[in-house]
């Protein structure tokens, strides 16, 4: 393998604002904040529009849209 191609990975904190919800992991994207985490240690922080806790689908509040009912009601419609 070629050297020095590959990112380098180190901690990262992910914080999701809207959910008032936090991780740490790591990771290779580069950022200019940083926080200080709950092990007393200070990470790059980046901040995302959603997450494990604020996506729909994993907080049970996603709808399911009834496409049956609207073919249903678009071919009575236009079956003439």
């Amino acid at each position: 393998m070629r050297k020095d191609i590959h990112p380098e990975y180190r901690e990262v904190v992910f914080q999701d604002a809207s959910a008032d919800f936090a991780f740490l992991t790591r990771s290779c994207i580069h950022s200019k904040e940083t926080i200080k985490w709950e092990d007393g240690n200070e990470y790059p922080l980046v901040k995302i529009e959603i997450s494990s806790k604020s996506h729909p689908y994993y907080t049970g509040q996603q709808k399911v849209a009834d496409t049956g009912g609207r073919v249903d009601r678009f071919k009575r419609r236009y079956q003439r």
